[in-house]
């Protein structure tokens, strides 16, 4: 009875079984019933494939596209470099003359056409960013690419401006003494010895303009160049305001266009001053020196106001590179200009803040 039984549950649990194998083949096999033969079982297992070989492709559309080429980056130094500097000029965005390095002033170029054109901002040049840009702009000139260099220019202080200004006089475009500074003056005589000459017209003295003017001219001599300067006379006491006779003052004389340190009436030094526009006038009066600042910039009209004493709201005794170049053709903001840069120097530091400051007619 028991082996009857045992034979019985064998039967069941091995029917099962097949049951079982039966209905997980034909999941696999995507609904076919496959028969019990192990062909028809490697039959279903082939056909299953084609169901991994779709998950592979998916994962395959979603792998990211190659990172763009990189054509042109910071540190570069490169014919290319300097046709996109021209490229970049030609659309107002790199306005130094090309050099074919790619530096900081590149990268800022770069960085504006990219934000102006709608690109991702990052300062490299891209394939897309060259594309872009070689479509928007032409091809450029040797001129382009080779600009004449700038020999000299506005704010420039040497020698060779000195040699400059000594030429232009040779020729009547420079009617002052040379002082090496290339300012308002020396600017209008280049303008107007470029337009004699048929040059272009800058103000700027680039190579052509040197070249021109050097076959023009004869070589300065010493004097020509370094000619004697007139030292101004010390100020007779009789002729000063009354009230700077008195303890320690800067007396400024706007009649005789000097300023005189004086203490306890004896006149230490004058030196030569010029005062302010008719729109911006020095104020007349009786002040004091509150402030000293050697190495002031003035950030209202930013420019540099060196060894500046103030002794009214802005305006102060300084010395200005401008005077010393340009003379009386010029005027300040208010303040009283000196041009003799060692005497104020020295003035600076003789006056303290608290003396007393008369200016007057």
């Amino acid at each position: 009875m028991r082996s009857a039984l045992f034979r019985r549950y064998l039967v069941t649990a091995v029917a099962s079984s097949a049951a079982v194998a039966l209905l997980l083949t034909g999941c696999t096999a995507q609904g076919q019933e496959p028969s019990g033969d192990p062909s028809d079982r490697s039959s279903a297992e082939e056909t299953s494939a084609p169901e991994d070989d779709g998950e592979a492709e998916g994962d395959a559309e979603e792998t990211e596209e190659p990172a763009e080429q990189v054509l042109l980056d910071f540190g570069d130094e490169s014919d290319q470099v300097r046709e996109l500097q021209a490229r970049l000029g030609q659309l107002g965005h790199f306005a130094a003359q090309p050099t074919g390095y790619y530096g900081d002033v590149t990268l800022g170029a770069v960085s504006e056409y990219q934000r102006s054109a709608g690109f991702e901002v990052s300062g490299t040049v891209y394939e897309s960013t060259w594309a872009a840009l070689t479509e928007a702009t032409s091809t450029p000139t040797d001129e382009e690419l080779y600009p004449p260099q700038q020999v000299m220019g506005y704010g420039d202080n040497s020698d060779q401006v000195r040699e400059l200004q000594a030429r232009l006089k040779q020729l009547g475009h420079f009617e002052e003494n040379p002082t090496g500074y290339y300012g308002d003056v020396t600017t209008a005589a280049v303008t107007a010895y470029q337009q004699a000459a048929g040059l272009e017209a800058t103000g700027t003295v680039f190579e052509p303009t040197w070249d021109a003017l050097t076959a023009e001219t004869e070589t300065p001599t010493e004097e020509e160049m370094f000619p004697p300067l007139e030292v101004p006379e010390v100020e007779p006491v009789q002729d000063l305001d009354e009230r700077c006779l008195t303890g320690r003052v800067l007396c400024i004389s706007k009649t005789t266009s000097t300023l005189s340190w004086v203490i306890d009436g004896e006149v230490q030094m004058t030196v030569d001053v010029r005062f302010g526009a008719e729109e911006t006038p020095t104020r007349e009066g009786e002040f004091e020196v509150y402030w000293k600042s050697r190495n002031h910039h003035s950030t209202l009209y930013d420019s540099p106001m060196p060894y500046a004493m103030f002794f009214d709201g802005g305006q102060a005794v300084h010395y200005s590179q401008d005077f010393a170049a340009n003379g009386y053709n010029g005027a300040s903001h208010g303040c009283v200009n000196v041009r003799d840069e060692a005497a104020i120097a020295e003035l600076f530091d003789d006056v303290r803040e608290g003396d007393r400051v008369i200016v007057y007619w």
